[in-house]
């Protein structure tokens, strides 16, 4: 039966994703192909979906994945799975939170996660752009109009923050991703 499957896999993914939801999708991408929901190529495209749609994107994932999969019910379950562990953690850690983070052993625990984070988020962010330029499914030649869209979104996103000194509204590198999607599809 697919939804303890469900349950148990976006259980864990909830309970060991730190770092928000570009740490998590390492964990979801593990559990959503050992169970062989998606392919990989699906899991990109979900993840790409996920990332312009409201919301976070390890909850569109697992309602996506679960909808999928087992319809309505299994959107839920698996939203609420994904869910639950951060709601749990959140309502103890209120409770405690101000004299546990005061203590040095829990200062030492959040300095070595921090770098743990960073580098999945980053290891993830190099796995997504070589996944892009590449496609690995067929022999991994190289795809010209995805490495040249994903060039052009990086200089849109940085080059104004080198040459003005000025960020640019992330909703603007979205529209400019779907425009280049359809331009090139």
């Amino acid at each position: 039966m697919i939804y303890p499957e469900l349950f148990l896999g976006f259980l864990k993914v909830g309970l060991f994703a730190f770092g928000g939801a570009y740490g998590a999708i390492p964990l979801i991408r593990d559990v959503v192909l050992s169970y062989g929901w998606l392919t990989d190529d699906a899991l990109s495209y979900m993840i790409a979906v996920s990332e312009s749609t409201p919301g976070p994107i390890m909850v569109n994932l697992a309602t996506y994945v679960g909808s999928s999969q087992a319809g309505v019910l299994g959107a839920l379950l698996a939203t609420f799975a994904v869910v639950l562990p951060s709601f749990v953690i959140i309502l103890l850690v209120t409770a405690g939170l101000k004299k546990l983070l005061k203590k040095p052993w829990m200062q030492a625990i959040l300095s070595c996660v921090k770098p743990c984070v960073v580098g999945i988020v980053l290891a993830m962010g190099a796995y997504l752009i070589l996944g892009n330029a590449f496609d690995i499914e067929n022999g991994g030649s190289f795809e010209i109009k995805a490495a040249a869209v994903t060039i052009v979104l990086l200089l849109f996103t940085y080059l104004p923050r080198l040459i003005f000194k000025k960020k640019l509204s992330p909703i603007y590198t979205i529209l400019l991703a779907a425009v280049l999607g359809m331009a090139i599809a």
